[in-house]
């Protein structure tokens, strides 16, 4: 199967290729040519190991025993065989996605990337290191070290925003061991370090390296693809609760920031699998609902710090993705993303907007609403979730309020309560005084919910990992690892 860049038809690489590189060198993303025919309803048969790999040798063809790739990836590393289970929540259905190593969504992605890419790295001939490079706003950072940690031939370098995460997400980067893992903090917000990490990528176009680069950010498709699987367990459970019969579309409302996880949602909808309305849920920072509503998309604003730091972004890499795809036209594309490089805005067509009007709807979430639902859930169904959460619950509401649509609706968990205690804990009335540590033990005491070991562990690890640059540091940083 071949892939091209968003930005431009030419040169067209394998998948194997796209996975080693994650992005194009014009600065694009990797998309396929074309989707390959699927059967989704034999995927919705097997384990989610199963459909994972079915769905992965679809997309992927070129990196080859994809079956028992997923089996290294997975086996052991989740608190579920299921990897992603769902629980009913009132009417609703929440998608826990932070049942992983690192008790966030990006362990389904992030279990499987070095799979695929030293996979890859095997079927392409390449003998150098890969250097991993990766921004993250909070959750990225850490999956990405617990999967490549120690990989051999790979290394990995991982840049936060300094002050711009929470306490236990910043712990859990700071105190990762592994001979082959950097950390580092960078004075700016998300948006500076992906900017950074993109900048790298070109600046390092024809100079001579003792390494190749590539991302564990999402812009790469070995991060994308693996996430689509969530989506067809959550429609398999759906009907193994009696919720709905087969054929039957499924609403799902997504936190999202850098828009990966929403599209995954749209990329299985692309394989077949019955996706309703995809209701993509923002905090404060609501440049994805602005967008969403007026085809206008407009980044000059100032980036909020919020109680869900993993949204804390004005610049959605993935976005570009979906305008490709439903404009087919890389042209468009480049021009509209030199446009918000030069000018921090564009405007696409209206014709373009109401393709994705048909798909998509959008809401956002403050700090203050996200805290009432927190403790209105607890309250009313005993279930405990987080500030990201929240906005995907809020989303959903809207959704079913301004339109009627009562189809069943998912909304994705993406984080454990426990990475955010005291936003959970302040929204169910509960004393905030001391460190996130204590916080963590407080907020288990009260609500019975026991707190992921992962998380548990970190309090009093040594930290490793302690530098913080300037955003303009970033090149000599990776040039000097």
């Amino acid at each position: 199967m071949f892939y091209h860049s968003t930005r431009s038809p030419l040169p067209q690489v394998d998948s194997a290729q796209a996975v080693l590189e994650g992005l194009a060198p014009d600065g694009g993303l990797y998309m396929p040519q074309q989707f390959p025919a699927f059967d989704w309803k034999d995927c919705l048969t097997g384990s989610s190991q199963e459909m994972s790999a079915k769905i992965l040798s679809a997309l992927l063809p070129d990196i080859p025993d994809m079956p028992e790739l997923v089996r290294r990836a997975y086996t052991g590393k989740f608190e579920t065989e299921d990897l992603t289970p769902s629980v009913p929540v009132g009417d609703k259905t929440v998608l826990e996605l932070f049942r992983g190593p690192t008790s966030a969504f990006k362990d389904v992605a992030l279990s499987m990337l070095p799979q695929l890419l030293t996979a890859a790295k095997t079927v392409k001939g390449v003998t150098e290191d890969i250097l991993i490079l990766t921004a993250t706003s909070g959750d990225t950072g850490k999956a990405a070290l617990e999967g490549f940690h120690d990989v051999p031939g790979v290394r990995i370098c991982v840049f936060y925003p300094h002050g711009g995460v929470s306490q236990v997400q910043r712990a859990q980067m700071v105190t990762q061991e592994g001979a082959n893992v950097a950390v580092c903090a960078v004075e700016g917000n998300f948006d500076d370090a992906q900017t950074g990490v993109k900048n790298i990528f070109a600046a390092c176009q024809g100079m001579a390296l003792p390494f190749r680069l590539s991302s564990a950010n999402s812009i790469n498709i070995g991060r994308l693809a693996p996430q689509i699987m969530y989506y067809f367990r959550a429609y398999r459970d759906l009907m193994d609760a009696g919720r709905i019969s087969l054929g039957q579309e499924v609403n799902f409302s997504v936190p999202t920031g850098n828009f990966g996880d929403i599209l995954a949602g749209y990329l299985a909808k692309l394989l077949g699998l019955p996706v309703g309305m995809l209701v993509c849920a923002s905090n404060a920072n609501n440049v994805l609902t602005d967008f969403l509503r007026t085809g206008t998309y407009d980044r000059r604003r100032p980036l909020l710090k919020t109680t869900s730091p993993s949204m804390d972004i004005l610049v959605s890499s993935n976005l570009e993705r979906l305008l490709y795809l439903l404009s087919g036209d890389t042209e468009l594309v480049s021009g509209l993303m030199e446009q918000l490089k030069e000018q921090g805005h564009y405007t696409v067509p209206q014709s373009l907007l109401e393709k994705i009007r048909e798909l998509f709807r959008a809401s956002y979430c403050d700090d203050s609403r996200g805290a009432e639902i927190i403790g209105r859930v607890f309250r009313d169904y005993g279930y405990l979730c987080d500030p990201h959460t929240a906005a995907g619950w809020a989303a959903a509401e809207d959704y079913a309020a301004q339109t009627g649509d009562h189809r069943p609706m998912v909304v994705l968990s993406t984080a454990s309560p426990y990475k955010f205690p005291a936003a959970v804990l302040s929204a169910i009335g509960g004393d905030l005084s001391g460190s996130e540590f204590d916080q963590m033990g407080r907020l288990a005491r009260l609500t019975g919910v026991p707190i992921p070991g992962n998380l548990a562990s970190l309090e009093g690890k040594p930290e490793r990992h302690t530098g913080v640059i300037p955003k303009e540091d970033m090149l000599g940083y990776v040039l000097g690892l």
